[in-house]
C-alpha cells in the first residue's frame, strides 16, 4: 500500500491585522477537522512581496490575499488558489469576502438606534472595501432621508492599503478640519478600525466628546485596536473565521477536481460589539447630553439623580420630566443601567469575584448589585461570566 504524501498549502495571509488571523483559524479549524494538510505560512503583513520559497515548495494548492502585483507568481505554481482578499477578479480563482452592504446596514442601524439623526462617513479614496462601505452607507443613510458627510483621506489608483492608513495618519488636519464641520450628535462610521482609531485621537485633540457629540463605529472588531482607543471602539465584527473555513472548503473541492471558477461568495457579518464610541443616547437637547455623559462618568462613584441635576444645573423635576419625554426611560434608570456596563465589563476582562467587583461599580453590598444585574438582564452574574466572551 503506497501512501500519499500529505498536501502542502500555502497560505499567504496576513497576521498583521485580526482579521487575517481570523481568516487562518478558519483555514485551520478546516485542516484539523475535514484534511490533512500541511500548512505552510510565515509572518507578514497586508501587503508584502510573496516569499521567495514559495515558488519551490511544491505546494497542492493555496489561499491567499490575491492582488494585481501577487497574481502572476501565484498563477504560475499551477495549483488551485482561492482568493480571500476580493480586489480584482481573476480567472479560475474562487473569491470569498465580507458583504460590505450587510457591514454598511449593520453600522447604519446600530447608529440610528442610538437616536442619531445626522451621519458621516470617513474613508480612503480608492481603496476598495472603504468604497464600497461608503457606497451601501450612503444608500442606507438616503433610504432614511438622513444627511451623510464624508471625508476621505486623498489617495491614488492601485494604492495599497497599508500606504492608505499610514496617509491617512499623515492627514490629521483634514481630518480635524472635517470634524470640526459635523453638527453635534453625528454617528460616524469609519472604513475600518485603524481609520476609526485615527478618528477617535483628532476627536481627543479637538476635544469632541465622543459618543455624546460624536458617535464612532468602526469595521474588522480588531482585538487589539479596540480596545486601545479612549473610548473604547465599537465595531462590526465581520466573520472572517467563517471565510477561512469556506475558503478552504473550496480549495479541497478544486484540489479534488472540482471546477475552478471565479464566482464571488460573500458572507455576513456576525454583530456589533458595542463599546464605549457608541453607548449614548443620542440627543439634540443639550442638557440631557450633558446628563448622559456625566452619568456614563460618574455612575460608579455613588452618584444619585440630584448630583445628575446639580451637575447640570437644573431642576431635578425638570430634569427628569424631560429625560423621561427623550427616552422613556428615568435617570436612575440609566445610573443603574451604566453600573451594570461596568460589572459586565469587569466579569469579562477579569477574574474578579462579585465582592470585588460591587465597590469599582459602585455598589456598597454584593446581594443589591446581584438584584439589579439579574434584573437588568435577566440572568445572573455568575452565568454572564460563563458566556463565550466577545471582547
Amino acid at each position: 500500500m503506497s501512501i500519499r504524501p500529505r498536501p502542502k498549502i500555502a497560505l499567504m495571509v496576513e497576521t498583521s491585522r485580526s482579521y487575517g488571523r481570523e481568516l487562518l483559524k478558519g483555514i485551520a479549524l478546516f485542516a484539523r477537522t475535514r484534511t490533512n494538510w500541511s500548512l505552510m505560512h510565515q509572518e507578514m503583513t497586508i501587503d508584502a512581496a510573496l516569499p521567495d520559497w514559495l515558488g519551490s515548495a511544491s505546494v497542492s494548492g493555496a489561499i491567499a490575499r490575491v492582488d494585481q502585483h501577487s497574481v502572476g507568481q501565484l498563477s504560475a505554481l499551477g495549483v488551485p488558489v482561492v482568493d480571500v482578499r476580493c480586489r480584482h477578479e481573476f480567472p479560475g480563482m474562487p473569491r470569498f469576502d465580507t458583504d460590505d452592504r450587510a457591514v454598511a446596514r449593520l453600522a447604519f442601524d446600530h447608529l440610528r438606534e442610538r437616536g442619531f439623526e445626522r451621519f458621516a462617513f470617513c474613508g480612503f479614496q480608492t481603496i476598495h472595501f472603504s468604497m464600497a462601505r461608503l457606497r451601501f452607507f450612503r444608500e442606507a443613510v438616503e433610504a432614511a432621508g438622513l444627511p451623510l458627510s464624508v471625508y476621505e483621506s486623498p489617495g491614488t489608483e492601485g494604492a495599497r492599503v497599508s500606504g492608505a492608513e499610514q496617509s491617512g495618519m499623515m492627514d490629521d488636519h483634514g481630518v480635524s478640519t472635517w470634524l470640526k464641520t459635523l453638527q453635534h450628535p453625528t454617528g460616524l462610521l469609519a472604513c475600518n478600525d485603524i481609520r476609526g482609531q485615527q478618528v477617535l485621537n483628532a476627536c481627543g485633540i479637538l476635544d469632541i466628546q465622543v459618543p455624546d457629540q460624536i458617535g464612532v463605529i468602526g469595521v474588522d472588531d480588531d482585538d487589539a485596536i479596540c480596545p486601545l482607543c479612549d473610548p473604547t471602539l465599537s465595531s462590526v465584527r465581520p466573520d472572517a473565521e467563517g471565510i477561512g473555513y469556506r475558503a478552504a472548503e473550496a480549495l479541497q473541492q478544486m484540489m479534488h477536481g472540482g471546477q475552478r471558477h471565479s464566482r464571488l461568495e460573500l458572507l455576513a457579518p456576525q454583530r456589533v460589539s458595542c463599546r464605549r464610541s457608541t453607548q449614548v443616547h443620542a440627543s439634540e437637547d443639550r442638557d440631557l447630553a450633558e446628563a448622559c455623559r456625566f452619568i456614563r462618568q460618574h455612575a460608579c462613584d455613588g452618584i444619585n439623580v440630584n448630583h445628575v441635576a446639580d451637575a447640570v444645573r437644573i431642576s431635578r423635576r425638570q430634569l427628569e420630566r424631560r429625560f423621561r419625554a427623550e427616552f422613556g426611560s428615568t435617570l436612575h434608570d440609566e445610573i443603574t443601567r451604566a453600573q451594570v456596563d461596568r460589572v459586565k465589563q469587569l466579569l469579562r476582562e477579569t477574574n474578579m469575584t462579585l465582592e470585588q467587583i460591587t465597590p469599582l461599580a459602585g455598589y456598597r453590598h454584593t446581594e443589591r448589585l446581584s438584584v439589579a444585574f439579574k434584573r437588568e438582564t435577566g440572568i445572573t452574574p455568575g452565568e454572564y461570566r460563563k458566556q463565550p466572551r466577545q471582547i
